[in-house]
This record gives C-alpha cells, sequence and structure tokens, in this order.
C-alpha cells in the first residue's frame, strides 16, 4: 500500500505528502571508473565501531568466467556522543577478496560470528550451471581487513548450502540459520541450513513444501529470517508465483510450515528483511507482481504486526532501470540498505529511525 494513502493508518495521523518527506541521501560505493563492467547481488554487515562492509559479485557480466567476489568499506569517524559513526566517512575502493576458481562466482553473503563485527564469514557460490553450484566460505578475524584462505563450506555439495542470498541469522538458541535453496530446470525448493558454531557442521532441513496444484512456475528461493520470540522463526521467499511467499517455524527453524501466499507482490526478484530492536520489520523489496516483472521501484516495505500487514512504505528508486537485490540490515535502530543499480554501480542508503517512524 502507498505511504500516501490515507488508509494506510486509519487511526493514526494522515500521513505527509511526498513533497515534505525528506528525501533518502543515495550514495553509490564507486563510479564509472571501476576494475569491472557490470556488478550485482550486494550483501551488508555492520563492522565494529560504527563501520560497514559491502560485497558483490562483478565482471564482464553475470555468468562470465571472470566474474569474482568484491567488497568495500566504510569506517567510522568518532562522534560527540562517543563511539563512532560511517555517516560522515567514505566508501573505500573495490578490492577484489575471493576468486577460488576460474569459474564465475555469485551471490556473497557477510555476517559477523559475534557481537562486534570483527569475527566476519563470507559465503558465496561457484559454478557454471546454478544446479551445479559449491559453496564457498572464508573467515576474517580483523574486521574484513584481510581473509583467510577459502574452503568448501559442505564437502562434496552440489546445488549450494548454507546462505543462497541473503544472511543467517542468530537464534535466541545460539544456533545459526540460513536460508537456502536450490534451481533445477524445472523446479526451485527452498530449504534451511542451521549450525551450533556458524563455521561449520551445516546441517539442512526437509525441503518447504507449497502447494504445487495451485503454484504458478517453478517455485520458492533465496529466503529472509527473522526471529519474532525464542524459538518462533519466520520466512520470507522469492517467487515464480506473482507474490511473496511466507512460512513460519515454532521450533527454533527445525521444522517449517507449509509455504503460503501473502498479499505482497513479488517480481521474481530477491528480497531482503532486517527486524529492528523495537519490533519493527523491514523488507526491502520490488513490489511488483508477475513472473520476471520489473525491477522498479525499491521499496522499504514496513511491518508493526509481525508480518501481518504491510501499511510503511519507504520509496528508495521510482525511476525505470533495475534497482535490485537488496541487502538491508538494522544499524542501531536505523537502516542500511545496499542494491544493484542498472548493473553498473552497487548503491548505498542510510534510513535514519525518525523517517521509519514516520510511516
Amino acid at each position: 500500500m502507498p505511504d500516501d494513502d490515507p488508509t494506510a493508518n486509519p487511526d493514526g495521523p494522515t500521513p505527509r505528502s511526498a513533497a515534505t518527506r525528506p528525501r533518502l541521501d543515495i550514495e553509490h560505493l564507486f563510479g564509472d571508473q571501476r576494475p569491472f563492467s557490470q556488478c550485482h547481488a550486494t550483501t551488508l554487515v555492520a563492522l565494529e565501531g560504527g563501520g560497514l562492509l559491502a560485497a558483490w559479485f562483478a565482471g564482464t557480466r553475470e555468468g562470465h568466467d571472470d566474474v569474482a567476489i568484491w567488497a568495500a568499506r566504510r569506517n567510522p569517524a568518532p562522534t560527540e556522543a562517543g563511539g563512532g559513526s560511517f555517516l560522515n566517512t567514505r566508501w573505500s575502493e573495490p578490492t577484489r577478496i575471493a576468486k577460488v576458481s576460474d569459474e564465475p562466482h555469485w551471490n556473497p553473503v557477510l555476517f559477523a560470528l559475534s557481537p562486534g563485527g570483527r569475527d566476519l564469514v563470507l559465503h558465496f557460490k561457484v559454478g557454471r550451471r546454478i544446479r551445479r553450484w559449491t559453496t564457498w566460505s572464508q573467515r576474517s578475524r580483523d574486521g574484513g581487513q584481510t581473509w583467510q584462505e577459502a574452503r568448501p563450506l559442505v564437502p562434496g555439495d552440489r546445488g549450494g548450502r548454507g546462505a543462497v542470498r541473503n544472511k543467517p541469522i542468530r537464534l535466541a538458541s545460539g544456533d545459526w540459520l540460513a536460508g537456502a535453496s536450490i534451481e533445477r530446470w524445472r523446479r526451485w525448493d527452498a530449504f534451511f541450513d542451521r549450525s551450533a558454531s556458524g563455521e561449520e557442521d551445516w546441517t539442512a532441513t526437509q525441503l518447504v513444501e507449497i502447494d504445487r496444484r495451485e503454484f504458478v512456475g517453478k517455485g520458492l528461493i533465496q529466503p529472509t529470517l527473522w526471529e519474532s520470540r525464542p524459538g518462533c522463526v519466520h520466512a520470507l521467499f522469492r517467487s515464480t508465483d506473482g507474490r511473496v511467499h511466507r512460512a513460519d517455524s515454532n521450533d527454533d527453524g527445525l521444522t517449517w510450515s507449509r509455504a503460503y501466499a501473502i498479499a505482497l507482490p513479488n517480481n521474481n526478484s530477491g528480497l531482503d528483511l532486517a527486524r529492528l530492536p523495537d519490533g519493527t520489520l523491514a523488507l526491502a523489496c520490488n513490489p511488483v507482481q508477475g513472473n520476471w516483472a520489473a525491477r522498479t521501484p525499491l521499496c522499504v516495505l514496513l511491518s508493526r504486526d509481525n508480518g501481518q500487514s504491510w501499511p510503511g512504505q519507504i520509496d528508495v528508486e521510482t525511476a525505470p532501470g533495475e534497482f535490485s537485490y537488496p541487502a538491508i540490515i538494522a544499524h542501531g535502530n536505523d537502516l542500511a540498505l545496499s542494491y544493484t543499480w542498472n548493473r553498473r554501480r552497487i548503491a548505498f542508503v542510510h534510513i535514519p529511525h525518525a523517517q521509519i517512524a514516520s510511516r
């Protein structure tokens, strides 16, 4: 629902018109003088002291053998209140951080093993055919300044294990849960991988059920996750059915409900979700219905009832083009968002809490 619709919050104040709302400050991590032709599929993680690290895959074009994993960092600057913030600093030059073979690399996923953002893990896929992907993992113990040698996440894997596109979450139990999926020629399936350490010992769940008698297209992939209370975990999925689908678990992500459609459109493109400290859910997506529909606009949809409704909307990009595969994280009470900008750049937006609360 558009955020300037007076029915969006009938019990509250009428939202301000678009003309009176503060504009988002959209930044590009690099310009046209970049060491690759195309880039896509960003990921984002908070670093020690208030900084950020972003990664993406880039090369001649998606699927080319020269595609590698690249990254840029944004170091914090001291603030008057103490601590640090990235708000008054710039992104570093892009640096290649992973290239394990002469095959194309895909879908980097960054996450921090512990609070503070020094002990990082990177998952990424390698292979010329998606159904034959292998998942690789590498670790940094200094906030992404240096990286250990990459290794296969699950030896012998084919098709992809671990995080397929969106960040894993650490559950209240201490275990890690990652959204995973398999893309075969005629069928897509989603599942979850869990680990006690976040490094090794990943164990896959059963595939998430969908009613294929009613479902349109190949299936669901690329889950994004949140935990509403200890043991209660939820996932939203990219879909070929034209609608976002959801599944729920009441046992720490061990077993899952059948996936069901919710009242949000999906264009069969990536989406990502962050849960703020006050429980607000922020879903970054292209709210467009249709299999392989347009990847614009790019919006952040807001829910304050655990995803039952999504009345708040922040428009990030509305022009023609491709603004896709967002990565969104909570940064204190604010949001940090990165995304593909027409395959030529990676864009970044900081959304302050005041702007979130006004929706």
